[in-house]
């Protein structure tokens, strides 16, 4: 994500997706126009690693991009994620919500505090579209890179 803010800074802001529409391809044309910004980030900032810290934040300035190590994501259907072992090799952008302090884990069979995650895979995956992770033990790398916009600005 950090690697996107500063594009976005460099860039001068971004587009909104229905003037350039994501592809799922990198090949062709950068069709970047800049007349068409709708968002400029004038400033970001990268959240300490500490998870007391990373949910002062998320209360205080809202939603925060985190990385994680997808692969649990790829099969799951509600509860919290729990893995016993997951790498920490981060492989995947999403947003970090909210977070609670009491989720039934199958994994685990039992409560566990969590992390909310917002996808990007659609409402037909996982809760709504939502990802609840264990909390506590940077699962899957969840608390490694965490950053958030420090300004924006917007038009209409």
């Amino acid at each position: 994500m950090n690697s996107a803010f500063e594009y976005t800074l460099k860039a001068g802001g971004l587009m909104r997706e229905e003037d350039y529409p994501y592809t799922g391809t990198d090949r062709g044309a950068c069709k970047f126009d800049k007349n068409k910004v709708a968002a400029r980030v004038a400033n970001f900032s990268v959240v300490s690693l500490d998870e007391d810290q990373i949910a002062a934040n998320l209360v205080k300035n809202g939603p925060l991009a985190v990385a994680i190590n997808a692969v649990f994501m790829q099969t799951y259907i509600g509860g919290v994620s729990c893995p016993y072992i997951c790498s920490r090799r981060l492989d995947h952008g999403v947003l970090l919500v909210g977070y609670g302090s009491a989720g039934y884990s199958p994994v685990r069979m039992k409560e566990k505090p969590f992390w909310i995650i917002k996808n990007s895979w659609g409402e037909k995956w996982g809760e709504n579209g939502f990802y609840k992770i264990c909390r506590g033990r940077n699962v899957c790398g969840v608390d490694s890179m965490v950053s958030t916009v420090a300004a924006v600005q917007t038009s209409s």
